[in-house]
């Protein structure tokens, strides 16, 4: 019988040990953290064995493979004595491939991957197809292979998801942008992280679409490197040779077969240079699985935005206060800038993850009157934006950010949490961090 160990107790690591079990496997569960009730419950529903606050070494280096939880870097002491004894480590993504025939629609990028994935999904459900939603959003991949198998997946892949991928196959694979991000975890070389990010493009054929920003530097570089049978889709902000959607005159064309069909951008239900991409990625992927393009107009109009990504929360005595909590590193919070057309309290701040912040400084100059540092240590902040806007100031509370913001906007001014950094300073993720803001906001 074989024998697989789970690392991590989170929504991708219980689903693969439900998968694991179901396939007749001899398995253990283990997470240095606390695992939440949920999936405690859902693991001894299952009579799987697990473990929280520590590893116990003999119970994990007996196994045959590991399925990995994106969120555990391979430098954990665990995972590098498992690397040394030569046990396989892979993704619940790559564990849950084995096990179905599936249509695979994956989407990644450094920004706009959350909106991406929920628009596609939103599409291929209002087109009646049985499709789930799994990845970073939604539920795991495995257990829903294991127990609520679909005919079509859309995911959301992370850089951490796809780096212990192998074997497994995206049907349609959505490269949206590439910036810097997380280079923490990849020893801060961007050739590094680049190279984890198209991995997406992994074992296609010629059966198989990639669909890619074609204006992105870094991806029209790292495409001259490489070779695939895949079907090559690009889109575009401007009518291109080649592309197969792009806008011109306030119009985006999409012409996937040969027949285009076309929607006024002015229709589209998110708006914004960013959100743009996003629909021409999904329209596309929604036009390769032979969506009518009526199902997919109508499905771009009335889509709902994502949460935590340029929300709007309230207008309170002439103040607009967005939350783009979502915005963990700077290329996000670019696009966040590039949207705002008031004068921008901004709040910054988080864990940084070897950010270079000049990438926002001609719209911070441009459109910023104040900035409050949100975080345990400012000072990069400090070091970078002092002197270009005229209010630079600190906040060890997501309480007292916004009361400053509160004193610190007037009237036809916008409050924008959009903080360029991770969240696990102050926060216990992005959406702790939007949530209590939102909340304060409306306490007000």
């Amino acid at each position: 019988m074989k024998r697989l160990v789970v690392l991590g107790g989170g929504e991708s690591g219980a689903g693969a040990a439900v998968l694991a079990q179901k396939q007749g496997m001899d398995v253990f569960l283990s997470d240095m953290g606390a695992i939440k009730p949920k999936y405690k419950d859902l693991l001894d529903r299952h009579g799987i064995r697990w473990e929280e606050g520590g590893h116990t070494e003999q119970l994990i280096l007996n196994a045959d493979e590991i399925v990995k939880s994106p969120g555990i870097p391979c430098e954990a002491p665990m995972v590098a004595k498992a690397m040394e004894r030569g046990i396989p480590i892979i993704s619940e993504i790559e564990f849950a491939g084995r096990y179905t025939d599936a249509k695979m629609v994956c989407i990644t990028g450094s920004n706009g991957k959350t909106t991406t994935t929920m628009l596609t999904y939103h599409i291929l459900k209002e087109a009646g197809l049985d499709v789930g939603l799994a990845g970073n959003v939604g539920n795991s991949l495995a257990l829903q292979v294991a127990e609520e198998p679909h005919e079509v997946y859309v995911i959301e892949l992370s850089s951490f998801q796809l780096d212990n991928m192998y074997d497994f196959k995206a049907n349609v694979a959505v490269l949206l942008n590439i910036t810097p991000d997380h280079l923490d975890r990849y020893d801060h070389k961007m050739e590094n992280y680049v190279a984890a990010k198209f991995r997406i493009m992994r074992n296609q054929g010629p059966d198989d679409v990639f669909i890619y920003w074609q204006d992105d530097p870094i991806i029209s570089e790292q495409l001259r490197h490489i070779h695939t049978e895949a079907r090559m889709m690009p889109f575009s902000a401007d009518h291109c040779e080649g592309c197969t959607a792009w806008v011109d005159d306030g119009t985006m064309t999409v012409n996937v077969d040969g027949t285009p069909w076309t929607m006024p951008t002015s229709e589209l239900a998110i708006q914004g240079l960013h959100n743009l991409y996003n629909s021409m990625a999904a329209s596309i992927s929604a036009s390769v699985l032979h969506i009518q393009n009526d199902v997919i107009r109508r499905a771009l109009g009335d889509f709902q935005a994502v949460e935590h990504r340029l929300e709007y929360v309230r207008t309170l005595d002439g103040v607009r206060w967005i939350n783009d909590s979502k915005a963990t590193n700077v290329n996000s919070t670019w696009y966040a800038l590039e949207s705002m057309h008031d004068p921008v309290v901004l709040i910054l701040g988080g864990k940084d993850k070897g950010n270079d912040y000049s990438e926002i400084e001609p719209f911070v100059r441009e459109k910023v009157k104040a900035i409050v540092c949100l975080g345990v240590d400012n000072r990069k902040l400090h070091a970078f934006f002092d002197g270009k806007v005229p209010v630079v100031t600190d906040a060890g509370s997501m309480a007292e950010c916004v009361q400053k913001c509160h004193e610190l906007a007037r009237s036809g001014d916008t409050v924008l949490l959009s903080p360029c950094c991770a969240s696990f300073d102050l926060f216990k993720s992005y959406e702790d961090r939007g949530t209590q803001f939102k909340s304060l906001v409306n306490s007000l």
